[in-house]
Order: structure tokens, then sequence, then C-alpha cells
């Protein structure tokens, strides 16, 4: 019997079998220490083992350094040793699926649920500290086989200021409003949009402000990440790389050469 396992280290740490609940730690000054145990104890509740595993799915971020090097570090030692295939899945994509969670509880019929969808983007964010938020804007489902995912990206995955984003968000509404004849609605989803939910006052027309991933709407969250990751292949866009998303210069740099002290010939060795 096989399975798809969900490994995310972008922020805390969530580990899970698609079908069941996820196993979530919020604080990600532990995840490391915790993450190994986690993937075991996902595996074993399950009734599985290591070699059940037919697909691991990992969140790529865009995230910072440490934490998220630890998940994908993980998801390419289980995928040599178990021989799973590995794919790597941005963490922002996703999130544009979670209107569609809150439309689900409504009473309203599929065909008016789909034409609030289609009004709604999601600018889809991911705390990166230092005031800045990783983030992109998405019309849509990304996961949508029969559409490019350019195409519903409307603003592609960066690192800003809040204040600067909603600049660079209302330019996009404008733009394709104009061209689409539609009044858009942005929803901002991910974790730290409560943190700036003063600065989201200033976009064109501001819908639902959800702080959190897609992957902690439990189970169905985790399908629709790992959905969203093998959709690829549907489309034929399989040529992701499994590397970390940083997008940010790191903060370690080569140091400037040693300058040169009259009589000290120890400034030119190496």
């Amino acid at each position: 019997m096989g399975c798809t396992l969900v490994i995310d280290t972008s922020f805390g740490s969530t580990v899970g079998i698609v079908g069941r609940e996820p196993i979530v730690e919020t604080d990600s000054r532990t995840h490391v220490e915790k993450l190994q145990v986690n993937i075991a104890r996902a595996v074993e509740e399950a009734g599985l083992t290591p070699t059940d595993i037919e697909e691991i799915v990992v969140g790529i971020g865009p995230a910072p350094f440490t934490g998220l090097r630890a998940g994908i570090v993980a998801a390419k030692a289980l995928a040599f040793a178990t021989g799973a295939k590995l794919v790597g899945q941005n963490v922002l994509d996703p999130q544009g699926e979670m209107m569609s969670f809150v439309l689900d509880g409504d009473d309203s019929d599929a065909e008016a649920k789909e034409h609030e969808l289609d009004r709604h983007v999601t600018l889809c964010v991911n705390d990166a500290r230092r005031k800045q938020l990783y983030f992109s804007l998405n019309h849509g489902s990304i996961s949508r086989p029969d559409e490019e995912a350019a195409e519903r990206r409307w603003i592609e995955m960066d690192i800003d200021y809040p204040e600067h984003i909603v600049e660079r968000v209302n330019a996009a509404l404008a733009e394709y409003g104009e061209r689409d004849g539609v009044s858009y609605v942005v929803d901002v989803a991910g974790h730290g949009a409560a943190k700036y939910a003063s600065v989201w006052q200033g976009l064109r027309a501001l819908g639902s402000v959800a702080d959190g991933s897609i992957l902690d709407a439990g189970k169905a969250g985790l399908a629709a990440f790992a959905a969203t990751a093998l959709s690829r292949e549907l489309r034929g866009d399989r040529d992701v790389p499994v590397e970390p998303l940083y997008l940010r210069r790191p903060d370690a740099e080569v140091p400037n050469p040693l300058k040169h002290v009259l009589g000290h010939a120890g400034a030119d060795k190496a």
C-alpha cells in the first residue's frame, strides 16, 4: 500500500501522510529535534513502514534559512533511503486554495461559489522576519492541471516590506481589473498576515485575512498541498529543483581582505 508523505519546515514543522491528520509543531526552535521523531510517528500511526512511501512532497519555502533546510535535507535523505519520488513545493501557491475552503461551508450553489471565487485573488504570504514578508499574488487555484501556473500568478514570488507589497498589489489589481472588467477582491493568507492587518487596509478591496498556512487546515490542507505539487506532472511541468527558496541574500558574506600593516608579514597570508 503506497502513500504520500508531506514534510514542511517553512514555519515550525508539519509532517503527515496524505489522508490523515498531520503533526504540526509551531515552535520553530524545537522542530529540528522533533522532525525525525514526527516522521516516524506519522508513518507508524498510519500502519505503514518507510518502504510504503511512494512519494515525498517537501516544502521548499520561501522561508528563513535554518529551519527550511532541515526539512529539505530530511526529505532528501528519506527519499534516497526508500526510493520514493521526491517533489518540491513552494509554500505560497497552495494558499490560493484557502478561500475555497471558506466558501465550501456556505449554502450557495456550486455555480455561485465558482463565480465568487473568480472575483478573488489571494495575496499569499509567509513571515520573512525583519519586518518583511515573502509573497506572491495568485488568482484562483494553481493546482488546476488545465492552466499554466504563470497565468494564475499575477505577481511572482518575492520578498518585500508590507507597505511596498500593497502598492504592487494595487497596481496589479488596476491592470487586471481593467483588462477583465472585474473589481477583484484581495484575500490575504499566510503566517504573518495578521501582524500587518492595519497595512492591508490600504488595499483597493480587502476580503478575508487568514493568519496561517494551508497546512494548518488538517488533513484537507495536507491533501491540497500535496495535490498542488503533484498536479504539475499533469501539466508536464516536472523541472522544479528540490532546493530551498530564500529570496534573500545570506547574512554571511566573504570577509574583506586583511589590511596591510607596515612590517606585518602575516597580512599576506591566506
